[in-house]
């Protein structure tokens, strides 16, 4: 077996912590038991590129007890835990490639590692693997007979390839589920986001004018957190109907040059390039703090705030301080990189637990469609995204009515009127 981890020593540490996020997992725990007896991904490889934290660690370990062999490499250079790449190296005999903090290379070279496996399926959190998989590793391409996708970003890089007729091979996207954004995107990065920006700077939130860039699932769940904590959240948009649902929801909306001069803390949540850029640095006041929680940090124009920055200095493990022409200091958190999962520890295992059920799920539907599904991207299966929702519910004890005949008939009728 191959890898390539910082320290194996780590094992029991990552061994305490990723039981522990088990507990908060009915679901996936109930899959694996199942995929432990009818084993259906035997035989099958899975090369998976997602967060290396004690919730994937879990997911990981439930496609194996299904029969699969495991490859796991990072889907972002900090968001590695590194306790738990030596748990699932030393304890489980899957091969993880991932180390905290790796470089752009070695973050690449960790991708094509898992490639080389030459898997049947692929997981993917951003489409990192997908892409690299289209454009440089085409030598393994032709075994692959499915995919799924985790994040809204991924989504987005897949659906432009299915567009521009180029995707080999079908996805589906994890992301889309109700049981994936309803929850992991709005609750998991709410809670998550606020947890890394307030183990970064210890800073009190209360008070302060946040600024939400998007309000997507992820920019709904941030700017309700934030409001929560006593902050006056401020929406900044591009699509008129997202921002009148901001306004609605109570929220000031405005545009990011306006927010840029009221702002104390700036979140982006877009998925999209370079949404605060270096005309909006130049607004801001001395001392504001910018983080991005959408996945690559290329959301923030990181090269154009140095062009236009006098000095730079790193004050605090997570906090890089930019210090303008004009004296103004600018706080880039966690390199403007995933803020939740670079300082802090990612979603909480309740979230991930229906998300990763989506993913186990999904794979097992892949293996069993092999050939009969064509290269796009598809919608998570209802009967997938229900079975997630009713498991989770009787995990935690929670009852729910069901529609009686009479009603089923009603509903399916056109003939019956007031």
């Amino acid at each position: 077996m191959d890898y390539d981890i910082k320290d194996i020593g780590l094992a029991e540490e990552g061994r305490l912590r990723t039981q522990w996020a088990s507990q908060e997992m009915p679901v996936l725990r109930s899959i694996k038991e199942g995929f432990e007896r009818n084993k259906p991904l035997r035989g099958t490889k899975i090369a998976a590129c997602l967060h290396v934290t004690t919730e994937t660690a879990n997911l990981a370990m439930t496609l194996k007890a299904g029969g699969a062999e495991v490859v796991l490499c990072a889907s972002n250079p900090l968001s590695t835990q590194d306790d738990v790449t030596a748990h699932l190296v030393k304890d489980h005999e899957i091969s993880v490639f991932a180390i905290n903090g790796e470089d752009t290379d070695r973050y690449y070279k960790h991708i094509d590692q898992a490639l080389d496996a030459k898997p049947q399926i692929t997981m993917d959190d951003g489409a990192d693997l997908v892409s690299r998989l289209h454009k440089e590793r085409t030598d393994v391409i032709d075994g692959v007979v499915g995919g799924t996708e985790e994040t809204t970003t991924g989504v987005l890089r897949l659906r432009s390839m299915a567009a521009n007729g180029v995707l080999r091979y079908p996805i589906i996207s994890v992301n889309d589920a109700d049981t994936k954004h309803l929850f992991d995107n709005r609750y998991g990065t709410g809670q998550s986001t606020m947890d890394g920006i307030i183990r970064a700077t210890n800073r009190l939130i209360a008070g302060t004018n946040f600024v939400v860039v998007g309000y997507g699932w992820c920019g709904k769940g941030l700017s309700m957190r934030a409001r929560a904590l006593g902050a006056n959240v401020i929406v900044t948009e591009v699509d008129p109907l997202k921002a009148l649902e901001a306004l609605m929801d109570g929220y000031r909306v405005m545009s990011i040059s306006e927010a840029a001069e009221l702002g104390h803390i700036f979140c982006t949540v877009t998925g999209n390039i370079h949404v605060i850029r270096k005309e909006h640095f130049e607004k801001m006041r001395d001392g504001a703090m910018v983080c991005n929680s959408g996945h690559f940090n290329v959301e923030l124009d990181l090269e154009g705030l140095e062009e236009i920055a006098e000095q730079r200095r790193r004050v605090r493990e997570f906090v890089e301080e930019f210090t303008l022409p004009s004296g103004n200091r600018i706080n880039v958190l966690a390199e403007g990189r995933l803020v939740n999962l670079a300082a802090a520890e990612g979603h909480p295992s309740s979230v991930m637990d229906m998300s990763f059920a989506n993913q186990a799920l999904c794979s097992e539907y892949i293996v069993k469609n092999s050939g009969s599904l064509e290269n796009s991207v598809h919608d998570v299966p209802e009967d997938i995204d229900k079975s997630v929702s009713r498991i989770k519910l009787s995990a935690l004890g929670v009852t729910f009515d069901e529609l009686t005949e009479e009603q089923k008939q009603y509903l399916e009728s056109w003939e019956i009127g007031t």
